[in-house]
Parts: C-alpha cells; sequence; structure tokens
C-alpha cells in the first residue's frame, strides 16, 4: 500500500469525515462489560448487526443504519437478547456498569479496551444552516454529551470500592474542551486525528515526521482506535452514555437521537448546552459531579423537557415516552445519576 504523506493522511482523514445527508438514519452501538475477562474472540453476524469482541473484556453490539429510532431500538433489542444467550453460553456475566477495573488517572485509550458506554449514530446533516445543518449539528453534539454523560454516569467503583468519580470512564476524557475543534467539522476532526495520541505514547502527525511509513490500513486502525465524545466518521459518532442496567440503553439512545433530529429540539438543546463551551473543567465536572453540579443539572432539566417534548410530537410509543419520563423524574429532576444508585448499596454494606 502506499505511504501516506502527512498532508495527504490530513486530507483522507478531512474528505471521509462528513458525508452529507437528511437527518433520519439512526444506528445504535452497545458495549458489553464482562466479567471474567474472557470475550470470545472474532466477529458474529446477529439478526440485523454484529457482535465483535474490542478486548478480553469489551464486546460490542452494533446495529446496522436504521430508517427511524423506533427501527433500530427495536433492532438493537433484538440483536442484545442474541448477544446475552450467547454470552451466557460462555458463562460469562455482563456487568451493570461501565468498567470495574480501570483507575481514573489511566490512559484515555482505555475507554476503548476496558469500558463500556452506549453510542449513536446519526446523519452527519445537510449542507446549509439551520438546526439540521452540518456545522450546526457537529456543535451541538459537542455541548450536548457532557450533559448526557452526567446524567447517565455509571462507572463510581473500582474493585468494587467508591473512587470519589462518578465515573471513572469519563474521568479518562477530564481534559477535554467542550467545543468543537476550531474550523469546519471536516478540518477540525482531521487535525484531532492527527494529533490523538496512540496506545503507543506519540500522535499520528508526530510517526509520519519522524518517517513511520503510514498506510492508509495504519489510518484506518488508528481511526477505529479513536474514542472521543463526538466523532466525524461519515455520520455523526456520539459516545452519550456510560452502560446502563439492563435495559437503560434504550433511554441515552432515545435521547441523543431527538435533540439532534428534532429540529424544535435541537434548538432547545442548543439554547440550553451552548453556553457550556465557556465552562472551564467541564468534562472533570461531568466525570465527578455529574448532576451534582448545578450548571450541568440545569441544562439537563432542560434537554430531557426537550426530548420528551418530541417524542410526543413524533409520536413516540407510550412505552417508550414513559421510560424517559421515569428517568427524568428518578434522576435528573433529582440531580442524581444511576452511579448514585451504586454508591448507596455500597454505603449501605455493614
Amino acid at each position: 500500500m502506499t505511504t501516506l504523506t502527512e498532508q495527504a493522511a490530513a486530507e483522507l482523514i478531512a474528505t471521509r469525515a462528513v458525508t452529507p445527508g437528511m437527518p433520519g438514519f439512526v444506528g445504535i452501538a452497545v458495549d458489553l462489560m464482562l466479567d471474567p475477562a474472557s470475550a470470545p474472540t472474532g466477529r458474529r453476524a446477529l439478526r440485523h448487526g454484529f457482535l465483535d469482541a474490542r478486548s478480553p473484556r469489551v464486546m460490542v453490539v452494533s446495529g446496522p443504519p436504521s430508517p427511524g429510532l423506533d427501527v433500530a431500538l427495536r433492532r438493537m433489542s433484538d440483536d442484545l437478547a442474541a448477544s446475552h444467550r450467547l454470552v451466557e453460553q460462555h458463562r460469562l456475566t455482563v456487568l451493570d456498569q461501565a468498567t470495574d477495573t480501570v483507575h481514573p488517572d489511566g490512559p484515555e485509550h482505555a475507554l476503548g479496551t476496558a469500558t463500556a458506554g452506549v453510542r449513536v449514530g446519526l446523519e452527519a446533516g445537510i449542507d446549509g444552516g439551520g438546526p439540521l445543518g452540518a456545522e450546526r449539528r457537529w456543535a451541538l453534539a459537542h455541548t450536548v454529551t457532557p450533559v448526557l454523560a452526567a446524567a447517565f454516569a455509571n462507572a463510581p467503583l473500582r474493585h468494587g470500592r467508591p473512587t470519589g468519580w462518578r465515573s471513572v470512564r469519563q474521568a479518562l476524557r477530564r481534559d477535554r474542551p467542550v467545543g468543537p475543534p476550531a474550523g469546519s467539522p471536516r478540518d477540525g476532526w482531521s487535525a484531532y486525528v492527527m494529533d490523538a495520541r496512540t496506545a503507543a505514547g506519540r500522535t499520528l502527525r508526530e510517526a509520519i515526521r519522524a518517517g513511520a511509513r503510514v498506510t492508509e490500513n495504519d489510518l484506518q486502525r488508528h481511526l477505529a482506535a479513536l474514542r472521543p465524545p463526538v466523532a466525524a466518521r461519515g455520520h455523526l459518532e456520539l459516545d452519550v452514555a456510560d452502560r446502563q442496567p439492563e435495559h437503560g440503553w434504550r433511554v441515552p439512545a432515545t435521547v441523543a437521537t431527538v435533540l439532534l433530529d428534532d429540529p424544535r429540539a435541537a434548538e432547545e438543546a442548543w439554547q440550553a448546552t451552548a453556553h457550556l463551551t465557556a465552562e472551564a473543567g467541564l468534562w472533570e465536572r461531568v466525570a465527578r459531579d455529574a448532576l451534582t453540579d448545578p450548571v450541568l443539572a440545569a441544562a439537563a432539566r432542560d434537554c430531557f423537557v426537550a426530548a420528551y417534548g418530541a417524542l410526543a410530537r413524533r409520536g413516540a410509543s407510550r412505552e417508550l415516552r414513559d421510560e424517559v419520563a421515569e428517568f427524568t423524574e428518578r434522576y435528573v429532576h433529582r440531580g442524581r445519576c444511576p452511579a448514585d444508585d451504586v454508591l448507596d448499596q455500597v454505603t449501605a454494606r455493614p
């Protein structure tokens, strides 16, 4: 394969970053955190998507792009049921939390190999302005994801003991800025990818400048290993939540989708979150304080109300609306997150 120059690599990343498209198609990926760390290797075809082993600790169920939220949720439910049966056949257990061994000061690449989350894939957006335009959606995705990450924080323990964080997983991101990288979505994503460190400790840009022979396959492996809160992979990929107990993955997938794809909800979410780019240390506050932080709590209340309104306008099922309403009442309106339930149980032990 041809060796890429620094300029060629950056241009290739930018070219593939954004494929304009009208919002509507939805993809969902749900990670399974396994105990013990003995994930069966290889890719398995499921009814709709695939089950892959990302590491001995983590398997990921990837749903296909689906025409609408309802179809995406139904397909993921089918594939998760099949995946759980397979896991049980190997005498493994799927943990309800997002991680159980990661140190909060660990390397960021541990996000992909030793933590579990919920990701949503959405169309990049249309050319031009407005709430469905690609540039606005790119910006909104960056301001909404920390709010959702706080609401769905669910990784407070390490080796069964409280860490001082509500999400050790999000603590790995605590030095990140909230806003998107400078420039257009294509240019900003390209610069991020080129300057993101690998497990070896150096960036792609540094490797090329040092004389490394980087091919397109090397570039694709680098891209696949990156786990930022928001990625431009032709479509938008939002890492919206820690692993949730049981069927709890449905709520973050639903809320993230309607906040970006419903024009009215997108405007309301932008009004609620645009100011967060000026908040110092916000990702650290997400990980440590979650919705006990008053700024994050206020933004979350507005976002969840906007999401529920969008579901009502779109004619979503009563079951789905009730799930979102129940989560909103149990956690968001009370300044809590699922990690608080875990911490309550741990402190209640004799």
